[in-house]
């Protein structure tokens, strides 16, 4: 190649190559300072679109397996209030046998029986009050709805109520009547249960008056405290007053409670959910709301009638059971998916840090080469000044 001044081609071949080792010393850097074989697509797109997915399905594991420690917390809950239900049959019995002996009078039956009638009290307290994050697990769930034979005016979607919701834990009772007043120089719409008139709540909607609802866009109005939610339409008049006969009645029905747990990452019910069936287990559903021990006669039929309790109650908590147990299982079965699929993503994205650091190591080394190089390169026109000399 002959020699001048105008191009340095071996300057420009060590640049090209020194630029070349900078950059593969520089993803070689990434990977090790992020622990990942794989910082970008263009390092493996395959690995790196499978290793999202096992990425998501971990995280979503994880969570499923936090799902089932309180779901099996939450059947402890129940299991703690069954048992102590049972103790209180167990002493129920024990008193109807007393009272059905025939050595004792009308007085000591009197004092056996104000204990029973008191034991089948705290039994439907104990039931009532037995919940999980506000979840009744041992006397069913209400289902609130609305009569719609018992809606006054202006509560229909053609006055703009498009629609009304009352959670499961609102704090009503079956036929609780609900008044609905707005008053439009204020914006104020207010609910009061009719049953307890010191018990509403008031919401202004001077926003919502001002934004205005157009076609078919509704509004939720949440009544937190009641438990109440109404959705108002366009057709919602708030140039108008809503006075307070304007009512309706609540609606509510119980029935056993059925608990449904997300136990795995997908949506397959067969698959990642789990459905259990509390029994009710109050005094109403055990069949001793009218037993007594007053006579020896009523003492008698009790302890048949707190024997069929018994047995009601066993079978109750022998489900229960069955759901702790299957809870044991499908959190085993989580735990080992778990590592599983953890153990795949970092086999596809994993970095191996003492082959990559060797591989660094060469990249660092060519990068040193390479400045040398390039520095020798331009050092090679100086000699031309010789020539000139």
């Amino acid at each position: 190649m002959a020699l001048n001044i105008i191009s340095n081609y071996a300057a420009n071949v060590a640049h090209r190559n020194l630029l070349a080792s900078d950059e593969m010393a520089t993803r070689s850097l990434a990977k090790l300072s992020s622990g990942t074989r794989v910082v970008s697509a263009r390092d493996d797109a395959a690995s790196m679109a499978i290793g999202a997915r096992l990425n998501s399905e971990v995280q979503s594991l994880k969570t499923a397996t936090v799902n089932v420690g309180q779901a099996g917390s939450m059947l402890q809950i129940a299991d703690g209030g069954l048992a102590t239900i049972d103790n209180i049959l167990v002493r129920m019995k024990t008193l109807a046998v007393q009272a059905a002996s025939g050595n004792l009078s009308g007085t000591e039956r009197g004092f056996l029986d104000d204990e029973f009638q008191s034991l089948k009290d705290e039994m439907d307290r104990v039931s009532s009050s037995t919940k999980f994050n506000g979840i009744q697990l041992l006397s069913g769930q209400n289902t609130f709805g609305v009569d719609p034979a018992a809606v006054g005016t202006n509560i229909e979607a053609a006055d703009g109520v498009a629609a009304i919701n009352i959670k499961a834990d609102a704090p009503l009772t079956a036929n609780d009547t609900i008044s609905i007043t707005f008053d439009n120089a204020t914006n104020i719409m207010t609910l009061t249960n009719t049953n307890n008139a010191n018990f509403s709540q008031s919401v202004d909607l001077t926003d919502l008056s001002t934004a205005g609802l157009a076609g078919a866009q509704t509004s939720d109005v949440n009544f937190g405290d009641l438990g109440i939610t109404i959705t108002l339409n366009s057709a919602f008049a708030f140039g108008t007053d809503i006075t307070a006969n304007n009512t309706f009645d609540v609606l509510a029905t119980t029935g056993p409670t059925s608990l449904t747990f997300q136990i795995g990452s997908g949506n397959v019910a067969a698959e990642d959910q789990l459905t259990f069936n509390l029994t009710t287990v109050n005094t109403g559903a055990l069949g001793v709301t009218g037993s007594a021990v007053d006579t020896e006669a009523n003492a008698q039929a009790a302890i048949d009638e707190v024997n069929a309790a018994i047995d009601t109650l066993q079978a109750a908590r022998s489900a229960v059971g069955v759901g702790q147990n299957r809870l044991d299982f499908a959190g085993q079965n989580l735990r080992s998916s778990q590592e599983n699929n953890e153990a795949a993503r970092s086999t596809l994205l994993d970095l191996d840090v003492a082959a990559e650091m060797t591989n660094f190591t060469s990249k660092q080394i060519l990068v040193q080469s390479g400045v040398a190089m390039l520095a020798q390169a331009n050092q090679m026109p100086q000699n031309l000044l010789r020539l000139l000399q």
